[in-house]
């Protein structure tokens, strides 16, 4: 394994850690908040939006090889 291939694995692993715990953030948010289902799907949405158009990003620079 070069660099290159370890840097790319360990961005994946990192980035992936970094939206669970956004995630678990939004959850507990919610959670503190006291929102119902309807606010806590709203939350998700709003929130997590950006980092739902970061992996659409990334799948589609995968996907056409850029």
């Amino acid at each position: 394994m070069n660099f290159e291939q370890f840097e790319e694995l360990a961005l994946m692993i990192g980035l992936a850690a970094v939206i669970g715990f956004m995630m678990f953030i939004i959850w507990d948010l919610g959670k503190r908040s006291n929102a119902g289902k309807f606010g806590m799907a709203v939350l998700f949405f709003a929130l997590g939006l950006g980092m739902l158009g970061f992996i659409i990003k990334g799948v589609l620079k995968v996907f056409f090889d850029i």
